[in-house]
């Protein structure tokens, strides 16, 4: 099942775009994954290449923390990111396996343009990777795109992987963003990246090859129904996704990249056959008016996934009644009115997810990853939480618009100290037999 599967995808990926080139070339970071690939420990229960287990997989989403942006240097103009050796040891004192969102561009794309760019998130990866080298880390193709892509040159490799002219020009967000009957967009500040558009997916291959290069073996899709508006059937999006894995069979390190998306619908499916390896959704966290700032989960609450992620086959051959799944603390910002308990509200207390547990005391944060996690696994095993570790919150704070779950120290002063229940949380399910789970 598995391998007819695979030759399935890439043989659409061949019909489709055409693989042409992807054994070839020579610019910085197209090639740079296939280098000194470490030698895998094969009876290590993290072990996969080409394909992972269900087993396999769900460990990583039981040792999942969200990083975002570890990857990227810092650009004091909008981001501050001066405590990267505390949030190195943090990975490693808790033994986090999948780093979410560690490297993406939600504007500020020509930044990629920039060696020195690609040349830290490759560091990064390989400080880590020196201690753990079966830690993934995750990228992200995400639902936005902005004008400053237009300063961003193509490059060559991008047009001969799919079978086209080479052509001398930037992207264009314009063509990234078009929708079909609709009128085009002038100027502005950018939109949804529409994977109809050839041009958006010039720009999204791009962005794997690249990540795939740097050491990332994991892509997070964003709100897949937005960029998918115009591909209801799924072909365009199967046939693309197709052509990354086809890339990452040949190039990444272990031969595949894990790929999710936001699904309110609960799963991205075509023919019975996943597109998507997990599937992840916000917590949609509940207020609970009467109980000044205190939050439960639910299921039904709004368009929660709890137990709603699909059966289906999974990319690597599987067979499941509900695809495993992540949910993790969102940031959207906040409600019309903050500190205002409404139950049918997806602002808890009117702010986004991270942002109303930023807020809370150290004792609450604390008691309430437990709760979460506990909750979970009782209600859906199917389901996984995604610890928080760094991720920007929008309410008032003196912490650089950031969470950062670290042990607050003088290696990191504005850390919110959940690093040790975190690593608690972990250790004791781990010591749990898996009957018991």
């Amino acid at each position: 099942m598995t391998r007819v599967f695979h030759v399935t995808l890439a043989s659409i990926a061949v019909c489709v775009f055409g693989l042409a080139g992807t054994t070839r070339g020579a610019e910085p970071f197209r090639e740079g994954a296939e280098s000194a690939k470490p030698n895998f420990d094969k009876n290590s229960p993290y072990y996969f290449d080409g394909t992972i287990s269900r087993q396999t997989l769900e460990k990583y989403l039981d040792r999942s923390i969200t990083m975002g942006y570890f990857l990227v240097p810092g650009t004091p103009e909008r981001y501050q990111f001066p405590y990267r050796d505390d949030d190195v040891r943090m990975i490693q004192n808790i033994g986090a396996k999948f780093i979410g969102r560690a490297l993406y561009r939600w504007s500020e794309e020509s930044k990629l343009g920039d060696p020195a760019f690609l040349e830290y998130a490759k560091k990064m990866v390989d400080r880590v990777h020196a201690v753990d080298p079966e830690v993934v880390f995750q990228a992200c193709l995400f639902e936005q795109v902005s004008t400053d892509v237009n300063k961003l040159k193509i490059p060559a490799w991008v047009f001969t992987d799919f079978g086209l002219p080479v052509e001398d020009r930037t992207f264009s967000s314009a063509a990234i963003i078009k929708r079909e009957g609709r009128p085009a967009r002038a100027g502005g500040r950018g939109g949804v990246p529409i994977i109809n558009n050839l041009e958006t997916q010039l720009w999204f291959y791009y962005l794997a090859v690249t990540y795939i290069n740097v050491g990332c073996e994991a892509f997070h899709l964003g709100q897949v129904g937005l960029i998918g508006a115009d591909d209801k059937d799924l072909k365009i999006y199967s046939a693309f996704l197709a052509k990354v894995r086809a890339y990452a069979k040949l190039h990444a390190r272990r031969h595949m990249v894990l790929m999710d998306g936001h699904v309110p619908s609960g799963g991205m499916v075509k023919d019975g056959i996943s597109l998507l390896d997990f599937n992840s959704f916000p917590m949609r966290i509940k207020a609970g008016p009467g109980k000044p700032q205190e939050a439960v989960l639910e299921v039904g609450h709004l368009d929660a996934l709890f137990k709603r992620s699909k059966g289906c086959i999974s990319p690597s051959g599987w067979k499941c009644e509900s695809l495993p799944y992540l949910v993790e603390f969102d940031n959207f910002g906040r409600g019309p009115n903050p500190n205002v308990a409404d139950p049918k509200s997806m602002f808890c207390w009117g702010w986004d997810e991270i942002s109303w547990f930023a807020q809370q005391p150290e004792a609450y944060r604390n008691q309430w990853l437990v709760y979460a996690h506990d909750w979970i696994k009782r209600t859906d095993p199917n389901g996984h939480l995604e610890m928080p570790g760094t991720r920007m919150i929008t309410c008032p704070n003196e912490t650089l618009r950031s969470y950062f779950a670290n042990t607050k120290s003088a290696a990191c002063p504005v850390g919110y100290s959940q690093e040790e229940t975190i690593k608690r949380i972990w250790n004791q399910a781990q010591s749990v037999p898996p009957t018991q789970k």
